[in-house]
């Protein structure tokens, strides 16, 4: 049909596909590349902040690494972030490295349809953006899209102390598998922020996909805190160390122990270690993916189910 066809003229893809995965996503992996060196970082890198955006890692890969992003079934490129080391995490005994990202690009559309949509999805984020919160820059963005070429699990963060709960759903999260952490990066504006630097624990819940409508209206909770846990359109329970409560549905339940925050532009990033570590049986868990990676899974013949 002609409309199929005009469609990519006029419209951009999303910038950003929910779907299901089964966790943890091996469709997708990531790698590091500097002086002739290579290192698998599929579970050994994630966002740190948004603005600046900043990628963290264990490993201290040079001064100006590649960070490749491959299809895992057939090898191919998918996209690649050059970055940049900057200061070392405040805590120098952590095995933990800063980057910012330079630049990037994504491989998922052929020319000249990549820089099209792009230019499309610049516009309609300049266009739509408030003087009071005017947010990522747009090529930012475009290079935050290729960091979710990897998807990324969504979880509810559950945090409780007197006279204070909430609930809310995060997906700037992920394991520094080298040294052992697990890793949260919170706009520094959540209300639960400076709660969580105080008591140093959470608990995360591993959202099964078909609850992504009711996850997404808990996004309120990252400006005003729960009122009672009896709010909550699902049934929860205690986790298993600290009682704090969590979805009782959950895929996973993660509690972590916060041994490090630091500010860093946007973000509070939190360096965490897990406490207990329980999944309950196989499921599809809610994750994010960069919209023109899907389009390009579509074109494959081998689309991720949309959540």
């Amino acid at each position: 049909m002609w409309k199929d066809w005009i469609r990519p003229l006029v419209r951009p893809l999303p910038q950003w596909s929910p779907v299901a995965v089964v966790p943890p996503q091996t469709l997708v992996s990531a790698a590091l590349r500097w002086d002739g060196e290579t290192a698998d970082v599929t579970t050994d890198h994630t966002v740190a902040s948004l603005n600046p955006l900043m990628i963290a890692t264990s490993l201290d890969s040079g001064p100006s690494p590649e960070l490749e992003y491959r299809d895992s079934a057939t090898g191919r490129m998918l996209g690649i972030l050059r970055l940049q080391r900057t200061a070392p995490v405040a805590a120098s005994e952590m095995p933990l490295v800063f980057y910012r990202v330079a630049d990037g690009e994504h491989y998922c559309l052929g020319w000249p349809r990549r820089s099209w949509n792009a230019w499309l999805q610049n516009r309609a984020m300049l266009k739509n953006r408030s003087p009071h919160n005017p947010g990522m820059e747009p090529n930012a963005a475009q290079q935050l899209m290729i960091a979710y070429l990897c998807p990324r699990p969504v979880v509810l963060v559950s945090v409780e102390t007197l006279g204070h709960r909430n609930i809310f759903p995060m997906d700037l999260i992920g394991p520094l598998q080298r040294g052992g952490f697990f890793s949260l990066a919170l706009r520094s504006t959540n209300v639960s922020a400076p709660i969580m630097r105080k008591v140093r624990r959470v608990a995360l819940s591993g959202v099964p996909a078909e609850l992504k409508t009711t996850v997404y209206q808990l996004a309120e909770h990252h400006k005003r805190p729960l009122g009672d846990w009896n709010e909550l359109s699902f049934a929860v329970q205690p986790s298993r160390e600290f009682g704090i409560p969590v979805m009782a549905d959950a895929l996973r339940i993660l509690e972590l122990a916060i041994v490090h925050h630091q500010e860093i532009g946007s973000h509070t990033f939190f360096l965490c270690h897990a406490v207990t570590d329980e999944s309950f049986g196989e499921g599809v868990q809610l994750h994010h993916t960069a919209g023109f990676h899907q389009a390009w899974r579509r074109r494959q013949g081998s689309p991720l189910t949309e959540a």
